[in-house]
């Protein structure tokens, strides 16, 4: 059985956060009809939202905007099947009980979508590859951003997001669209 797992949702990353990655509200519209789908078809989802302790990162920070799921995001009461797990690193698995919570519910599969690819959505998929899961990931349904170093030069973040789906399909996720 699939599971959707929705990494980092969350306002941050939109046009007005601290984190604000390209084509934000496209990727929030994919996230949605994957979700709409799911919730129709009864399949389990869950929902990671990450904190940053305050000497951290301005972003992330408990009690925050930036930190709420984008709107009409987060688990939905009227579904029994909606999990939201909190996490202060990259990987939804480390310091949660989402492994446990995968496999009380029989998942052997899981869908990942959300952000950023190269950050905690690559973690995640690299873990659950661990956990012996099945891992698919939703190319439109993620994001990364620009990245600069002043000795490896930079990546736009289109190129960031299809280098670290190249890694993880290397390494043995599905890469669907």
């Amino acid at each position: 059985m699939q599971v959707l797992i929705i990494i980092d949702a969350q306002n941050e990353f939109s046009e007005n956060g601290k984190r604000p990655v390209p084509h934000h509200l496209d990727v929030i519209e994919v996230i949605r009809q994957r979700v709409k789908k799911a919730r129709i078809d009864g399949t389990p989802i869950a929902w990671i939202r990450h904190f940053n302790q305050p000497h951290e990162s301005p972003a992330f920070i408990p009690g925050t905007w930036g930190v709420e799921f984008v709107d009409g995001f987060g688990p939905d009461p009227a579904f029994n099947n909606e999990v939201e797990f909190q996490k202060n690193v990259y990987g939804a698995f480390t310091g949660t009980n989402v492994g446990s919570w995968l496999k009380a519910t029989g998942a052997d599969e899981v869908l990942l979508m959300g952000f950023y690819t190269h950050g905690c959505l690559s973690t995640t998929a690299r873990e659950a590859i661990m956990a012996g899961f099945k891992v698919f990931i939703d190319a439109h349904g993620t994001e990364a951003c620009d990245m600069d170093h002043e000795i490896l030069g930079n990546q736009t973040a289109d190129e960031v997001r299809r280098s670290a789906l190249l890694h993880l399909a290397n390494m043995g996720a599905n890469i669907i669209v």
